[in-house]
């Protein structure tokens, strides 16, 4: 910087003295010290304060006066300003150098015509810079001051950003003995340089973000704006808004969004614009949510003239409840006007949950009714790619409130918004409740009607986010939801998309309604003492509701054959939950579905990589969760449909065997091996019927590839003893049958090392298991290594020392090991 500087300074050395100056500095003198004539004997340098301290003052003015360095003292002054700029050189006073950045910040201020008589000195911009590495507090400040005015002007920032003007006042900025007034300026010049998309990525780069960001707590109003102001820019690149959520920025401005003094008035524009931008990222609208802020669609003021309050009539809640009415109704009529609550029973006191949505109601109808709800400029300072979709940020109450406001609207757009913006909010069982209270469940539901495409797809999408919660999952069972849901389904013209969504509700729906149902056996069960009463009741419940007719459980089909592995896995969940009924049973088979979950599993195979097949050597081993969790809910429908005769004759019974064998001893999770496994034993008891009688004992590969491991498993992770000794046992049990694929299948699983260890833990009868499928392990000298490596030979020799009642086996297994 110190060569530049000097070339600077250089450049503005040859200026002319023009012969009208040096008759100033002379008039100037002696009528700023008329008393003191020694005094005009003084260096240059005090010559110079003198000028600099009244060049831009009133020639007619008394000395000390206030000067006014705006547009009338420009063009008086306007003839020094070469002068003060060459003062800025390196080889001038310090003082000096301070008194002319000084006035020549105070010129800036005159506007647009005065910064461009002040850029028209070549080099000054470098002086200008230089000069924020003073020790001075004045000269900083008042350079940083004319850094900002000059970075105001587009063509100038340019210069300012090539000439180091953001390293160095981020340097200024990072310094312990920086003042307010000091912060503030350095601030807003950065908040200049922001606006550019080319510079931000410098400020970005610096240290400076993490203390941008904690400006943003400092008690002076204008560096709070100014901090705002870049935050806000940096938040206009996607790039940059990962760096500004870690350096911990969102929690700070929702807090200062929900500051309510008019001086914070600036500040909260910034704040929400940021909020804004942020949220465009699922990730990070998320954790705005979670700070109890909600962003809702700008759909113009002129869509809420369509906007009707509903007529008097009895008050109810938000969600449609009514209001109890009161034993002692109030006769002039308060009862109605306190909407029906008695403060002093607790009985009819709601909770917080629709407190809050009567509040958010009341707020965002009374808005509405005065036309005061959104504002018409409301969202312009917004751009990018998403100017269409302009949004604001509310807090959660009212935010909430309404979006179910703007779903009772007519303009198709705005509901469409309104929709996406609900289903986009439903991250937590919370702001999923809220929107139940606030009656959101029954118009999504009416819009599933709609006529429009893009609206239902909306509602749809707003549905399936909605039904994560088991509560929205009864309130749509309790509107008559499920009726719409299936005639969606049923309708060979809804799109794919919405189609998909809607299943995904139903698989919900059916989910909750499974788990309900066994809630309530084990509740008959408890009380009557009967379980064959209580299955009866659940099958009866499940198959309640609106009759799935052959077209339906077509349609069903259909998607199953052609959708993703995700959509399969909640075709196939629905499909299980209506195949306890022999109607839906044979409507399955008559559409096929046998060879559609072959195709399924088929697929698995394939990704699951069969253990003794080199054919898929090249494909990946490890089974993607889409398609394992697709392949296993196909196994669970096929379990179920098994139970009826007439679809076992309509599937070859050795195909499935062959493949959920294949399954079997693939990479599928341990756990997922449950459900194959019992599949397995199912249909080796019902392939009579088929006229295949051929099908072998499928026993030994379920306990060699799902028996075995689990209990392996079991022993390694368990953290209860009572849990180790019961697999262990159970082992001992497989083993001493005498198969010795069994005990090749303990060692292949890595059984050797837990029941090594089960030999310093286990006491009597699991202390016995253990030593006798160590014995037979140790037949097979492959297994030698690996029972002496885990620590078998002392662990051993400890029991036969202890002169146990097992000692005689662990000297007879130490007798067969190489020790």
């Amino acid at each position: 910087m110190l060569p530049a500087v000097a070339a600077a300074s250089l450049a503005l050395s040859h200026l002319p003295r023009h012969h009208h100056l040096g008759r100033c500095f002379h008039l100037r003198r002696q009528r700023l010290l008329p008393a003191t004539p020694a005094k005009a004997s003084c260096g240059s340098g005090r010559a110079r304060r003198l000028l600099l301290a009244g060049a831009f003052a009133s020639g007619d003015g008394p000395s000390g006066q206030d000067v006014d360095y705006s547009a009338g003292a420009t063009s008086s002054g306007s003839a020094y300003l070469g002068l003060f700029v060459r003062l800025l050189g390196l080889d001038n006073d310090a003082r000096d150098r301070e008194h002319a950045v000084c006035t020549l910040y105070q010129y800036s201020l005159g506007g647009r015509k005065s910064i461009d008589e002040i850029m028209q000195f070549p080099g000054c911009i470098v002086l200008i810079i230089s000069l924020l590495k003073l020790e001075s507090t004045g000269a900083c400040e008042a350079a940083a001051g004319l850094l900002r005015n000059i970075t105001s002007v587009q063509v100038y920032r340019k210069m300012a950003a090539e000439s180091g003007a953001i390293e160095e006042i981020i340097s200024l900025l990072c310094k312990s003995t920086i003042t307010p007034e000091m912060m503030e300026q350095c601030l807003c010049t950065i908040w200049n340089f922001s606006i550019d998309e080319n510079w931000r990525y410098k400020i970005l780069r610096s240290d400076a973000l993490t203390k941008i960001v904690s400006y943003l707590d400092e008690e002076d109003i204008k560096v709070k704006e100014a901090a705002g102001g870049i935050i806000s820019n940096l938040a206009l690149s996607p790039c940059n808004r990962g760096a500004l959520v870690e350096a911990g920025v969102i929690p700070k401005l929702v807090h200062l969004l929900q500051t309510k003094e008019d001086d914070y008035k600036i500040i909260r524009k910034e704040a929400r614009s940021s909020l804004v931008l942020l949220a465009r990222d699922d990730y990070y609208h998320s954790l705005i949510i979670e700070e109890g802020l909600v962003r809702v669609p700008l759909v113009g003021s002129a869509v809420y003239k369509a906007f009707k309050p509903l007529p008097h009539s009895w008050p109810s809640f938000p969600d449609g409840s009514e209001i109890q009415r009161t034993s002692r109704p109030s006769k002039y009529g308060a009862t109605e006007l306190l909407l029906g609550l008695s403060v002093n029973e607790k009985d009819a006191k709601p909770d917080e949950a629709k407190i809050n949505a009567m509040i958010g109601r009341s707020n965002q109808q009374f808005l509405a009714r005065v036309g005061a709800i959104e504002l018409d400029d409301e969202g312009n300072e917004q751009s990018g790619s998403e100017k269409n979709d302009l949004y604001t940020i509310l807090p959660w109450v009212d935010g909430v409130a309404r979006l179910v406001l703007i779903l009772g609207l007519e303009d198709v757009s705005a509901i469409k918004k309104a929709a996406r913006a609900i289903g986009d909010a439903s991250i937590n069982e919370r702001m999923r409740t809220s929107f139940k209270e606030a009656g959101a469940v029954k118009p999504l539901l009416q819009l599933l009607k709609h006529d429009d495409v893009p609206v239902r797809e909306a509602a749809s999408y707003a549905l399936e986010k909605l039904s994560d919660s088991s509560v929205i999952c009864q309130k749509i069972k309790a509107e008559g939801g499920l009726e719409p849901l299936i005639n969606i389904v049923k309708d060979p013209k809804t799109p794919v998309k919405q189609l998909e969504k809607i299943v995904y509700v139903l698989s919900r729906m059916v989910d909750l309604e499974e788990v309900m149902s066994a809630e309530r056996s084990i509740q008959g069960d408890k009380a009557s003492g009967n379980s064959a009463v209580s299955h009866t009741f659940v099958n009866q419940e499940m198959t309640s509701g609106p009759i799935l007719d052959f077209d339906a459980i077509s349609r069903l089909t259909k998607v199953l054959k052609e959708a993703s592995p995700s959509l399969q896995a909640k075709v196939c969940c629905v499909l299980e939950h209506l195949a306890v009924s022999e109607q839906y049973a044979t409507a399955m088979t008559a559409t096929c579905t046998g060879s559609i979950i072959e195709a399924i599993l088929e697929i698995g195979i394939i990704h699951g990589a069969s253990a003794d097949s080199e054919d898929f050597d090249n494909l990946p081993s490890v089974v993607t969760e889409e398609v394992s969790q697709a392949v296993l809910a196909a196994v669970r429908l096929l379990t179920k449909l098994l139970n009826f005769d007439i679809f076992v004759r309509s599937i070859n019974s050795e195909k499935f065997t062959s493949l959920l064998r294949r399954m079997l001893k693939s990479s599928f999770p341990l756990q997922s091996k449950d459900y194959i496994a019992a599949c397995l034993v199912k249909l080796e008891s019902r392939a009579g019927l088929s006229g295949n009688h051929g099908v072998s004992s499928i026993d030994m590969e379920i306990t060699i590839y799902q028996t075995i491991p689990r209990l392996v498993e079991q022993m390694m992770t368990a953290f209860s003893f009572e849990n180790k000794r019961s697999a262990v046992i159970e082992l001992n049990k497989i083993i001493s049958s005498g198969v010795l694929e069994y005990t090749r299948a303990v060692a292949d699983t890595g059984g050797i090392f837990p029941l090594v260890k089960m030999l310093g833990e286990g006491d009597g009868d699991a202390l016995e298991a253990t030593l006798a499928i160590l014995y037979n392990l140790s037949m097979d000298i492959e297994n030698h290594p690996a029972i002496i490596a885990a620590g078998a030979v002392p662990l051993l020799k400890r029991i036969v020392l202890a002169k146990g009642p097992h000692w005689t086996s662990a000297i007879q297994l130490l007798r067969t090991l190489p020790v």
